[in-house]
């Protein structure tokens, strides 16, 4: 008789990573995965602290492991890690810690688990390919990044070869070179290189980031398959360009996964959450208070950093709207110092304005009270707002997050871009324009559009729905001709 398969799902050790990898680790166990879930010990210990000493005890056969992400134990336990030193040092030294905690599990003295039958990764610790390919088991990339992020990610080896990168000199950024158009890109139009990924932004040839992302394109290519957190309808023409590319592996679309999840019925895993900071549950009763499409929600993510001139302007366009506003400040948001707003801009909204240091954001977005998001586009916060019609205004600050922000504003439009110097005026206007105006008002029923369809594709018969159905059957297959 086959025991029972078993799936390691091991996220990148970031906020947005480890959020979509839980809620697929859950799909499968409600599926009938035995799931290791991996985390970072630095990560695994951040869940303690902001979801109590028993958050993460799991199931017998749900269960937490961690390894070390190599890096030196941080001066703040409360803050998201140095990207850039992030990204080198999982490439650079998680490989023997994933192997060994693999190796370890699959011995039978000394587990009392089944033997680890397929891996699920996030893409960018593809260093687990390795491991995959020892032991002769499928892995499944979870790239969380939006698909047209991932499009332009492939695209980074075609760019290098034509000299676009690394840009020639400083002046690139300055002399209009930043506009250039790119093409060549399979399903994409219209593309700019400053709405490409950010780690081609750089002169280095040997710049570590931008390195970092190659190895992640590089194995892509050696997954059994590939894994997205979208669905059909969003990214139909880039979806038909790439699933035609031979040499990529099979593509399963699943998003949005929270609404997948959310279907999970009562169980003992709904307890166990994936946010690092400690949830300030006040602002769901204070957003109960408030009147329908009323308020605007403001998150700029768990990476996002500003400057302390940025946030000022940020408060005061806010305050000058005269609109009610729910804005989520981290601890660390401003660079380098405590992010504390003017004592006048307290007094001043202190009557329509609620301020926390962390929320439960998927509960915000889906309260009717909300009417719109000031983010800065990263793929949950912008999945998420889409599957629940809330238009937005974007504010990208890195990585994917300026594509994003290109495809919600000219593509699906649904956003708005601020001007990355910040000034209240425009902050202002662009408020304005989203809770009253004509053109707020067709991105609201654009949006609203785009929740339907997310609706359907992860409803029985969907598209989404569909492939979690493949995804599963194809595992427990793989796993059957492993295990035979």
């Amino acid at each position: 008789m086959m025991k029972k398969p078993h799936v390691a799902c091991i996220p990148y050790p970031a906020q947005g990573h480890i959020s979509p990898m839980i809620n697929l680790a859950k799909i499968l166990h409600l599926r009938g995965f035995h799931v290791t879930f991996v985390n970072t010990e630095f990560n695994h210990q951040r869940l303690l602290n902001s979801r109590g000493p028993d958050s993460l005890r799991g199931l017998p056969d749900f269960h937490f492991e961690t390894i070390p992400d190599g890096l030196p134990p941080p001066t703040d336990l409360n803050a998201t890690q140095d990207i850039v030193s992030l990204c080198i040092s999982t490439q650079n030294t998680c490989l023997e810690p994933f192997r060994n905690l693999v190796y370890k599990l699959n011995n039978t003295s000394l587990s009392n688990v089944p033997p680890v039958t397929c891996i699920v990764s996030d893409a960018c610790m593809s260093f687990t390919l390795q491991v995959a390919k020892e032991l002769e088991i499928p892995e499944f990339l979870f790239w969380t990044f939006s698909f047209c992020s991932f499009a332009c990610f492939m695209h980074y080896p075609h760019l290098i070869e034509r000299g676009l990168v690394p840009l020639k000199d400083e002046s690139c950024f300055t002399n209009g070179f930043m506009d250039t158009q790119i093409d060549r890109i399979p399903g994409i139009k219209n593309i700019l290189f400053r709405d490409l990924p950010t780690f081609v932004r750089t002169t280095d040839p040997n710049d570590p980031i931008l390195n970092f992302a190659l190895k992640v394109v590089a194995g892509t290519y050696e997954a059994t398959a590939l894994v997205f957190n979208t669905f059909d309808e969003l990214d139909v023409e880039l979806l038909d360009a790439f699933k035609s590319q031979l040499s990529l592996p099979p593509i399963y679309t699943i998003g949005p996964i929270h609404n997948l999840h959310n279907q999970i019925p009562n169980h003992q895993l709904q307890s166990i959450g994936s946010n690092l900071w400690k949830e300030e549950t006040k602002c769901l009763e204070w957003l109960e208070s408030k009147k329908p499409d009323s308020v605007l929600y403001v998150n700029f993510g768990s990476i996002a950093v500003m400057t302390a001139q940025q946030l000022v302007e940020f408060a005061w366009g806010l305050a000058n709207t005269k609109h009610t506003f729910l804005w989520i400040i981290r601890p660390d948001l401003v660079v380098g110092e405590s992010a504390m707003l003017p004592p006048e801009f307290i007094e001043e909204t202190k009557e329509r304005g609620m301020l926390a240091s962390w929320c439960p954001q998927e509960y915000v977005l889906s309260h009717p009270s909300v009417a719109g998001f000031l983010t800065h586009c990263g793929w949950n916060s912008s999945l998420e707002s889409l599957s629940n019609g809330v238009p937005m205004i974007c504010w990208p600050f890195f990585a994917d997050q300026q594509t994003n922000c290109s495809y919600l504003c000219n593509h699906w439009g649904v956003g708005m871009e601020i001007d990355n110097k910040v000034k209240r005026n425009e902050v202002e206007k662009l408020v304005r324009e989203l809770m009253e105006g004509e053109i707020g008002n067709e991105m609201k029923s654009k949006a609203m559009e785009w929740k339907k369809k997310a609706e359907v594709a992860t409803s029985p018969g969907g598209s989404s729905y569909t492939n979690i159905d493949e995804i599963i059957n194809k595992l427990l297959w793989e796993c059957k001709i492993t295990a035979e």
